[in-house]
């Protein structure tokens, strides 16, 4: 993090233990109205799959600009053992500030991943370069600025190709399904649109909470984007935002467990993440905030604001003629072409999504060429698709159905 980061981690901490000294939260009595603490707040992605009983393995991946990603692999379910030649393989992309946790975060009958892995499918799940698992590079140091220079647009160009490429050359198989959330569902549009070769190996694509344009979001923060650029760079000078860090580890182990806290954490993350609250299993919060944010690079971020800005796909505006000439040869940023991507597509898409609006949903479906199914669930919002107790009953059975359906024909 950056020196801000650290100094406004210097002033917080005496802050808070004044406000829990005025609150007599350091009374004994008070210490004890904890929330219950769940054990994988403290584990690593492996610990949590293995500590469900599911197998796992875990990989580098190495991408063409340098860059080693954590990708992780549930073989098949419970009740098997070892890999399958032919079981069908499924790889799931986080969105912005996410991780692979996505696909865990729950409980195994309301994970993704886990459900997969029962239906009898090779489960693989990537973490984007920044994130808390892929902050590693050959060459250089994530306390550089240039290991922070980087946006969606790399992501799409270079970890989405090289993953896939590694888990077709692990598998040997030479077709997989790809199911995106939200920025997820952006690289994958990208890649899939400007790289033909690599969207031939794709079966087929789901995506959950799609995002193309961000046009009409609805994220409070929207009329801060014009400034946002200036403000981050302030703030957090060119390297990662939205990080974990000891002052997120120290609110998620010492306040947020303590009840009379409880409820403050409980909605700053509803507020944040944009969850349905009725949706959420909040036992498992302290597990929730242990994982999230994962962390970006705010290069990344203020790509983000220029599509909010511009209500266009377009790769990263370098704001510079020269630079833009330089990476794009011409002065402005191409567009993204979706039209192109041929892929066969199912989409799932929430009615209260503050971020994938409906209204941006359904301008992307007009572009979408081979657009298969498409449900829109009335009360849904952003992170429903990953982490709400229902998700089963309202994507996952399907999607797990379209896979089996998919293999039979």
């Amino acid at each position: 993090m950056s020196g801000v980061s650290d100094r406004f981690q210097m002033w917080s901490l005496p802050v808070i233990t004044f406000w829990m000294l005025l609150t007599g939260i350091h009374n004994g009595d008070s210490l004890k109205n904890r929330v219950p603490k769940n054990p994988e707040a403290k584990m690593n992605l492996s610990q949590i799959i293995s500590y469900w009983g599911y197998s796992n393995e875990r990989y580098d991946v190495v991408t063409k600009d340098g860059y080693i990603l954590d990708l992780y692999r549930i073989p098949c379910g419970k009740e098997c053992f070892g890999t399958a030649p032919h079981r069908p393989v499924v790889y799931l992309q986080h969105g912005l500030s996410a991780s692979a946790f996505n696909w865990i975060g729950n409980l195994p009958s309301n994970s993704l991943a886990y459900m997969l892995a029962d239906a009898g499918c090779d489960v693989w799940m990537g973490n984007s370069r920044g994130s808390t698992w892929s902050r590693r590079h050959v060459s250089l140091s994530p306390n550089s600025e240039e290991f922070w220079a980087f946006s969606f647009d790399e992501m799409a160009n270079y970890d989405l190709p090289a993953t896939i490429d590694f888990i077709v050359k692990k598998t040997r198989q030479k077709e997989l399904y790809f199911l995106g959330h939200s920025q997820g569902t952006t690289i994958a549009f990208i890649s899939f649109s400007t790289n033909p070769k690599l969207a031939q190996r794709i079966k087929m694509f789901f995506g959950l909470a799609p995002v193309v344009s961000v046009k009409h979001i609805k994220s409070p923060p929207k009329k801060l984007f014009p400034f946002l650029e200036s403000l981050v760079k302030v703030l957090f000078h060119k390297k990662d935002i939205f990080s974990q860090n000891k002052f997120n580890q120290f609110l998620t182990n010492k306040i947020c467990n303590l009840q009379i806290f409880y409820w403050l954490c409980k909605s700053i993350f509803l507020s944040t993440y944009g969850s349905n609250q009725k949706n959420l299993n909040e036992s498992r919060l302290d597990i929730y905030m242990a994982n999230y944010p994962a962390g970006t690079s705010v290069q990344n971020l203020i790509h983000w604001s220029q599509l909010i800005i511009s209500g266009q796909l377009q790769a990263y505006d370098w704001q510079d003629p020269y630079l833009n000439i330089e990476h794009y040869n011409q002065v402005i940023p191409p567009l993204y072409n979706v039209t192109l991507m041929t892929v066969p597509t199912m989409l799932w898409s929430g009615g209260e999504d503050l971020v994938a609006d409906p209204l941006d949903v359904d301008s992307l479906l007009t572009n979408i060429s081979n657009l298969i199914f498409h449900k829109r669930i009335p009360n849904y919002n952003h992170m429903d698709f990953c982490m709400g107790m229902d998700a089963p009953q309202q994507v996952f059975h399907e999607l797990i159905n379209a896979i089996k359906k998919n293999i039979q024909t």
